[in-house]
């Protein structure tokens, strides 16, 4: 069921919306630090999971039924709505930390037209074992956060830190031990059930990607992992920070997210990279690396240009932008191939759309709807080529027409 989270917003009401999400355990009150210097410039809305800070507990969970991450992040979708009333805003900036970071994921692979630019502190797309998740849940329903308050905020902060300064230490205790126990457990179950990383690819706002050097909760490969995943991704490792960034290296992050944030113009919410760094990654995402690697063997010194400009402007632009999820662009491309006859790319973009999630059989359902609008004789090729594609790549499911 959803819940409804508590925000808390700051800020010019006319300025770009910026919203953020807490820690597993934390309320948004890690974003303290950031909070005076991004309202300057943004519409600045701090969002509680459910059962933390001020967001209502969680009512209890069904016995085999855990929690998922697509569970809080419909949690946060309610608030977006909230926002899009209020202000009739219905793209956003989104930046999360840890558990904020993976609700943040989901929501910009399932509904990128919500989402402007992204900011992912501290998190991972898949942090096994999930044992230890479902153990942990198990002790803090049986037990409360009392047994495991001291090992969680060790790895807030650094060992450093938390001898400088013990009032931290203990605001930071606090707030672990405010968290409502039902609702701290199920968002350990989110995180044991979760694997975000197929949905990677499906990630077109521009993104930001922050890691700790001295993070024990989340060690900085899993950012690698993330970026690595989201095409023209960025990664910056603080050093001499642990897992609350934001507490830890505030300065540095506040500088950061504004850099992302506030791009150069050209660069708003809605650009596309226009660069053959970012063209690149969202090439080899969509058509795989054995055909870029050939395409890129193949080039000449009459090709050469064409195919800077292709990466660039077609895949580094367009293909980049977040307005269209990738699994819609392949719709798209593989209709506007079939009207007109394009039959020497089909093929390739069949072979794309299966990348980018769709199936055989809606496949088959774009190739009929577009025979209604650009004749069968071309719908019928584009089934043969599909088909022939399909069994080439061993599809389990077949798709049908009613070819003549």
């Amino acid at each position: 069921m959803t819940i409804t989270l508590h925000s808390l917003a700051e800020g010019p009401r006319s300025a770009p919306v910026l919203v953020l999400l807490n820690s597993i355990g934390a309320s948004t009150a890690m974003w303290d630090p950031q909070v005076a210097v991004l309202a300057e410039r943004f519409r600045v809305v701090r969002i509680d999971s459910r059962g933390h800070g001020r967001s209502p507990a969680a009512p209890p969970g069904q016995p085999g039924q855990p929690c998922t991450i697509d569970e809080l992040a419909r949690d946060v979708l309610a608030v977006l709505d909230r926002i899009e009333l209020d202000l009739g805003v219905t793209r956003v900036h989104l930046a999360g930390l840890s558990l904020g970071g993976m609700t943040a994921m989901w929501i910009a692979a399932h509904h990128p037209q919500r989402i402007a630019r992204l900011a992912l502190l501290c998190t991972s797309a898949h942090l096994p074992p999930a044992k230890a998740r479902f153990d942990r849940a198990a002790t803090v329903r049986r037990d409360g956060l009392g047994p495991i308050a001291d090992a969680v905020v060790q790895r807030w902060v650094t060992p450093g830190l938390a001898a400088r300064d013990p009032g931290l230490v203990a605001a930071l205790m606090a707030m672990l031990r405010g968290t409502d126990a039902e609702s701290y457990a199920q968002c350990c179950e989110a995180i044991a059930t979760m694997d975000l990383r197929p949905d990677l690819a499906r990630i077109a706002a521009p993104t930001l990607v922050i890691a700790g050097s001295d993070d024990p909760a989340i060690p900085p490969e899993h950012a690698q992992t993330i970026a690595d995943g989201i095409a023209g991704a960025r990664v910056e490792v603080l050093g001499n920070a642990a897992h609350l960034a934001t507490v830890e290296r505030s300065g540095e992050v506040a500088r950061l997210l504004l850099e992302h944030f506030c791009p150069p113009d050209g660069a708003g919410p809605g650009a596309g990279g226009a660069t053959l760094s970012a063209g690149y990654a969202t090439r080899r995402a969509v058509l795989g690396d054995e055909h870029v690697d050939r395409a890129i063997a193949n080039t000449t010194e009459l090709t050469a240009l064409f195919q800077d400009f292709i990466t660039r402007y077609a895949w580094g632009d367009v293909w980049s932008r977040p307005g269209l999820t990738r699994r819609d662009r392949s719709i798209v491309t593989l209709a506007a191939l079939t009207s007109l006859g394009a039959d020497h790319e089909i093929a390739m973009h069949v072979r794309a759309a299966i990348r980018n999630g769709l199936t055989p059989a809606e496949i088959g359902e774009v190739l009929l709807h577009t025979a209604l609008y650009s004749g069968l004789p071309r719908s019928n090729r584009a089934f043969a080529i599909a088909q022939q594609t399909l069994a080439e790549l061993d599809a389990s499911v077949p798709i049908t027409s009613d070819r003549q």
